[in-house]
C-alpha cells in the first residue's frame, strides 16, 4: 500500500508538471562538447542515497522507491514536521566501490557486492535546512564541486549496454588524453514510461 501511494505520488508529480520527474537538474557548466561526449564541472551538491544489494535493475527500482518515500514525507524538517522534497534529475546508481562496511552511481570490486542509488537535492537546501531520513537506509551526504566526462545516449540500460557505454566513454578519454578517477556512475532522466527513443541516459565518470 506504501509503495502504491509513492509510485501515485510521483504519478501525480510528473502529470501536475508537465516535466520528467523532476524541476531541477543537477548544476553544471559544459566545458567541451564532441558528439555524444561532454565534459562538465559540476557544481557542490547534497545527495540522498542507498546502498543495495542485487542486479542493476532491482537495485535502482528499489533504490528509486526508498528514495522517493523520502523525498515525498518520509523524514523530519528542521520545524519537526514532514515536509515534501521536490525531485531533480538524474536518477544516478554506480556499483559499490567501498569493502563491506560500506556503499557505490559506482566500481565494481568483487568484495563489494550491489549498488549505490543517489537523488541530488534541490539546490536551496542546505546540510541545517536539508529534511532528516526517518528511514535509517537512507543516508545524507555532501558532494564536492567535481569535473566529470559523460557520454549520452537514449534506449534500454542493463548492465551490459552501460559497460558498453563505458567501454567508449574510457577510449574518448585515452583520445583526449584525459585521467578519470574512481568508478563510472549511470544517470537516468526519464520516468519508467518513456519510449526508449526518448530517454536521456549517461554514463558518467570524475576526470582530473
Amino acid at each position: 500500500m506504501k509503495n502504491a501511494a509513492v509510485l501515485l505520488s510521483i504519478i501525480t508529480l510528473v502529470l501536475g508538471t508537465g516535466k520528467a520527474m523532476a524541476t531541477e537538474e543537477a548544476k553544471y557548466t559544459l566545458i567541451e562538447k564532441d558528439g555524444a561526449f561532454e565534459v562538465r564541472a559540476y557544481e557542490s551538491k547534497l545527495i540522498a542515497e542507498v546502498m543495495l544489494e542485487g542486479d542493476m535493475s532491482e537495485a535502482t527500482s528499489a533504490g528509486f522507491r526508498l528514495l522517493a518515500d523520502y523525498i515525498f514525507g518520509n523524514n523530519t524538517a528542521p520545524s519537526g514536521k514532514s515536509e515534501k522534497i521536490s525531485m531533480t534529475v538524474p536518477v544516478s546508481v554506480e556499483p559499490r566501490s567501498e569493502k563491506i562496511a560500506m556503499t557505490a552511481p559506482v566500481g565494481v570490486q568483487t568484495a563489494a557486492s550491489g549498488w549505490r542509488v543517489w537523488f541530488v537535492m534541490p539546490s536551496h537546501y542546505t546540510l541545517a535546512t536539508l529534511p532528516r531520513p526517518n528511514n535509517p537506509l537512507v543516508v545524507i551526504k555532501p558532494i564536492a564541486a567535481k569535473r566529470y566526462a559523460v557520454v549520452r545516449f537514449s534506449g534500454w540500460v542493463d548492465s551490459e549496454k552501460m559497460q558498453t557505454k563505458q567501454n567508449e566513454l574510457s577510449a574518448w578519454l585515452v583520445g583526449k588524453q584525459l585521467k578519470s578517477l574512481g568508478q563510472p556512475e549511470l544517470a537516468r532522466y526519464n520516468p519508467p514510461w518513456t519510449l526508449p527513443f526518448l530517454r536521456r541516459n549517461e554514463v558518467m565518470v570524475e576526470i582530473q
